[in-house]
């Protein structure tokens, strides 16, 4: 039985050029950081994402964390930590927000 490449099925579907699924899950998880980021210090979702908790972890390889995560898909992305203050530098956007302000231009 010969293989079938998924870059092959891929462009039978007609999405070749459209992101993974892996990609747009990075791309919202950065998106989120960078929100988070520019938050108060005093914000819940800030002071959660700041936390560290105190007790031990169970045996085994530890699972990864949520900013595990963030740091690998920023690694990937070539993105330094402090641009999270510039949103114009590193825009990741939806499309939407642009695609609101295009309209507003325009009347």
């Amino acid at each position: 039985m010969e293989r079938i490449k998924n870059e092959h099925i891929k462009e039978i579907m007609g999405v070749k050029e459209k992101p993974d699924i892996i990609d747009i899950i990075e791309r919202k998880r950065l998106q989120w950081y960078g929100h988070v980021k520019r938050m108060q210090e005093e914000r819940i979702p800030k002071l959660i994402m700041e936390w560290i908790p105190g007790e031990r972890r169970k045996r085994g390889r530890p699972r990864k964390t949520w900013m595990e995560g963030v740091r690998a898909a920023m690694k990937t992305r070539h993105l330094e930590a402090y641009q999270w203050l510039n949103r114009k530098e590193c825009c990741l956007g939806s499309g939407r927000r642009r695609q609101l302000s295009q309209d507003r231009k325009d009347i």
